[in-house]
């Protein structure tokens, strides 16, 4: 059985997308249609049984973008380690912003998006656990405008 896309969570994705976050929102406008190199991205995409904000199943990329609810405490962001890293597990690179990087830096955004699918044709093979490139709060691929947290 697939672990991409589970009919098991169909239900809860689509209350998901009826209730996204205002960030999720403009950027979902931004990315749709193709509009990134002509790259379809998904929303409310499932990997297990976690659901990221972005899936792009071309470039194996999971886009997340962290409201105030993502730094309010440890467990939350332990729980959010945990998450990340079973998905890159699977073989899927993240990007994450924070809702400010959105709000206020949105071409920055697609741009990064953009840079991660510059020469992509297969997807990357699974994170080494030693030697990732460390950047942000949970050590992603790093940019230029998603300000880390710890």
């Amino acid at each position: 059985m697939s672990l991409f896309n589970r009919p098991s969570e169909k239900k809860r994705r689509q209350t998901l997308r009826k209730n996204m976050p205002n960030a999720e929102i403009v950027l979902w406008k931004k990315i749709k249609g193709k509009q990134v190199n002509g790259h379809r991205f998904r929303r409310q995409y499932s990997v297990g049984k976690y659901i990221v904000d972005f899936f792009c199943p071309e470039l194996m990329l999971a886009v997340e973008i962290d409201g105030d609810s993502h730094f309010r405490d440890d467990e939350n962001q332990r729980r959010d380690k945990i998450r990340q890293e079973f998905i890159e597990k699977q073989g899927v690179s993240f990007l994450r912003f924070t809702n400010d990087d959105v709000y206020h830096k949105c071409e920055g955004v697609l741009m990064a998006i953009e840079e991660f699918g510059k020469g992509k044709t297969t997807p990357p093979a699974p994170p080494l656990s030693k030697g990732r490139i460390e950047a942000g709060f949970l050590g992603v691929a790093p940019c230029p405008l998603a300000k880390g947290r710890k």
